[in-house]
């Protein structure tokens, strides 16, 4: 008697979709498909075209002596006009939110970070009402400090409040926001603290805070307006008597606010939440990309979402190649406009000065290691692995599917502090390593007949490239997930360079705070340069106007 070929088909299984997974579903399809309520008659923020060219070619060569990711730079021209409009400006003109509120819509416009015409005047209203806030704040605040420099980090800290809460307006995306919700449920039942821990009631809002991190990249201003709101649930809506409190107390939240963005489980908890914010960021990709045809594939062709989110992670690797690239050409920029000129320029007539033979040999390395070292970088940096691939098709279907949920919690061990004795002799030990690694870069470097004057370039460009092939990396690796193993070479690497990244680090905040073109750009060419763009934008209205009265 024959077989039936039906009785030996191994049947697949059908997974079901959590109820937060159809909630993303429905808000993604209903974002996708929802139609446009606005009236097309409303009266919409507009510039000139060909005015707002001078401001977005303004703001690139701003932006490239000022070094910010990518995602901060819009967040990072909001302050800088804040700046320019309330402490530059304010002493000379009454200040008022609404006409602060409308250029910097409008300048935000012109330099590209805003659409053109699209934009409702209703926005001024909803922005300048911040602003007001804010400048309440202040002038409560500030006459209450007697010392300078605490009266500056106030203002400073104000206006970087300001500045984030302006951008979460200017920013807001149901679609991200339902997954940070998602992710916060999941993360929030799954991540465990040992019993005797001492940080039980900070575990949620440590937990919200990484997510922010990480997931929508919030810095560390826009985190603080994040602590903000979780202390003061009515910030967003604040009246007269909110301020007045906060203000009154604003001492004892800016602490607050400190503990919470340092807190010692922070590390621990956004290595975990890193791995689920690759998850749900490809899955939002998959989603987005057909809502309909994806919800119809987990009963009918169970096999179809493992393949998306495998091609959707490749996509996303593709796409870090390209970051990384973007990232290291605009940190050779900065640092040749901001360093290297500057350096290179005091080489040949430093050598001169001190007596000593000028080494053209010295001379061209420096002017070719740093571009070259990054370009090593970005050619050796690697895509991800299979298995990489793979622990993300797993950790995809975790979130999704009721089957497949962790069982297991995530438990976070209790930090751990070294003692006193041990924390010395690592101390007195990576002092040494120091010493070892730019003792051999020297002894090289004298063997090859650089200059005193050359070493000292040499090295200042070799920690500052270093440090910023470190942050340009972390682009390259946000989709790992597998870990990188260790081996004997990688240990000696780090041994060597660690040092050298640590110091790359400290010059480049130092130099950060001396960075004279940025100086010279916000306070002596940015006002007249606006006051400029201003007159141009009125002129070309006024033409126009007198154009079609003549027709």
């Amino acid at each position: 008697m024959p077989i039936n070929p039906t009785l030996t088909k191994k049947e697949e299984a059908v997974f079901t979709p959590n109820e937060n997974t159809k909630k993303l579903f429905q808000i993604i399809y209903r974002e996708q498909n929802k139609s446009e309520t606005e009236d097309d008659d409303a009266p919409k923020i507009r510039v000139s075209e060909l005015i707002s060219r001078l401001s977005f070619y303004y703001e690139k060569i701003r932006n490239s002596v000022d070094y910010k990711e990518e995602y901060l730079l819009r967040k990072g021209a909001i302050l800088r006009i804040l700046k320019r409009q309330i402490i530059i400006e304010g002493p000379l003109k009454i200040l008022k939110a609404e006409d602060i509120g409308k250029t910097l819509l409008v300048e935000l416009i012109r330099a590209g970070y805003l659409p053109n015409n699209k934009l409702p005047e209703t926005k001024i209203v909803e922005v300048a009402a911040i602003i007001e806030k804010y400048l309440k704040l202040r002038q409560l605040v500030l006459p209450k400090l007697a010392a300078e420099k605490q009266r500056h980090e106030i203002n400073k800290w104000v206006l970087a409040m300001a500045a984030s809460e302006i951008e979460e307006k200017l920013n807001l995306n149901q679609i991200r926001q339902a997954a940070v919700g998602n992710m916060y449920d999941f993360l929030s039942k799954h991540i465990v603290l040992p019993p005797d821990s001492i940080y039980q009631k900070d575990r949620e809002i440590q937990i919200y805070i990484s997510i922010h991190r990480i997931f929508m990249r919030f810095d560390s201003d826009m985190l603080g307006f994040l602590l903000i709101k979780y202390y003061n649930a009515d910030w967003a809506r604040a009246g007269d008597g909110e301020i007045k409190y906060l203000a009154s107390h604003l001492e004892a939240l800016k602490e607050a606010i400190e503990v919470q963005l340092n807190h010692p489980l922070a590390a621990q908890m956004n290595k975990v939440i890193n791995r689920y914010c690759v998850y749900f960021t490809i899955l939002n990709d998959v989603i987005e990309d057909d809502p309909v045809g994806v919800y119809e594939d987990f009963s009918q062709d169970p096999k179809a979402f493992p393949r998306l989110i495998k091609k959707f992670t490749e996509k996303r690797y593709a796409q870090s190649k390209g970051k990384l690239r973007r990232a290291a050409f605009r940190s050779i920029i900065y640092i040749f406009l901001t360093k290297m000129v500057l350096a290179v320029i005091l080489e040949v007539p430093v050598t001169l000065w001190l007596g000593e033979i000028l080494n053209y040999n010295s001379l061209a390395i420096n002017i070719t290691f740093p571009p070259l070292l990054l370009f090593f970088i970005v050619l050796f940096t690697r895509t991800p692995s299979e298995a990489n691939t793979s622990r993300i098709i797993h950790g995809v279907e975790e979130i999704v599917f009721k089957e497949k949920e962790k069982k297991e919690p995530i438990i976070l061990r209790q930090p751990s502090q070294r003692g006193r004795g041990i924390g010395a002799a690592f101390a007195i030990f990576y002092s040494v390593t120091f010493v070892i690694t730019f003792g051999l870069v020297i002894y090289i470097l004298d063997k090859i007949n650089f200059t005193f004057v050359s070493v000292i370039i040499f090295l200042f460009f070799l920690t500052l490239v270093s440090f910023f092939s470190l942050r340009i990396r972390k682009v390259a690796r946000e989709m790992y997930i597998v870990e990188r193993r260790q081996n004997i070479l990688s240990f000696i690497m780090d041994f060597f360079y660690v040092p050298i990244i640590e110091v790359g680090r400290w010059l480049n905040e130092k130099f950060t705070r001396l960075n004279f073109l940025v100086f010279i750009l916000d306070f002596i060419i940015e006002a007249p340069f606006k006051v400029f763009v201003d007159i141009a934008e009125e002129w070309t209205k006024y033409v126009k106007e007198r154009k079609e009265e003549i027709m």
